[in-house]
């Protein structure tokens, strides 16, 4: 079945808002992997982020991995 023969009428308009809220966990702690980058972002999405509170880092970093992993191809979504 392609995505255009897929019936989505019955579920709501996933929101920018709504995605945010559903990625963000609390207790996220940090792995030995990372990488230090610099990266230009909008300035109103930095202070968005910030506004947040404390670990705006981490859950920039939640977003960009569950966009990451939902873009995958399925035989490389396994983690090692």
């Amino acid at each position: 079945m392609s995505d255009e023969e897929i019936d989505t009428s019955d579920l709501p308009e996933l929101t920018p808002e709504m995605f945010a809220k559903a990625v963000v966990k609390s207790g996220l702690t940090p792995k030995d992997n990372k990488a230090q980058v610099t990266i230009r972002v909008d300035q109103d999405v930095l202070t968005w982020f910030k506004s947040q509170g404390q670990g705006y880092q981490t859950r920039i970093n939640a977003l960009l991995r569950a966009y990451m992993e939902a873009n995958l191809s399925p035989q490389r979504s396994s983690k090692p």
